[in-house]
């Protein structure tokens, strides 16, 4: 079930918001695909005393190991998008304003933690 979510741009990246969406929040691994492969990021990682979970990006010199058996948890991530996509409104994005969709995204996700 989603924790957090922000709404951004569509030609923003994904990688420059996820330190402010770990930011307060306790775990003991952070799973990510190589779109989040960034030393900032694996930093903010480290300082909250997690795992980074994250495959290398394919032009990086430096090398970081991968656990490949926690990795294939990620699974339950997607399917986690999966299921904001059953909502129609969420994944056809009739909504016309920012604050309109984080509105349906946001019932969406109530809707998936009451199940």
């Amino acid at each position: 079930c989603p924790v957090r979510f922000t709404l951004t741009a569509g030609q923003k990246g994904d990688a420059p918001q996820a330190a402010t969406l770990i930011e307060g929040l306790s775990a003991g691994v952070v799973m990510a695909d190589t779109a989040y492969d960034a030393d900032h990021l694996r930093q903010a990682i480290a300082a909250k005393g997690a795992l980074a979970v994250i495959p290398n990006n394919p032009s990086r010199a430096l090398k970081h190991p991968l656990d490949k058996h926690l990795y294939a948890q990620r699974h339950l991530v997607e399917c986690c998008f999966s299921k904001l996509k059953q909502f129609r409104r969420v994944a056809t994005r009739f909504e016309k304003t920012a604050r309109n969709y984080r509105a349906v995204v946001t019932l969406a996700a109530i809707v998936l933690w009451m199940r």
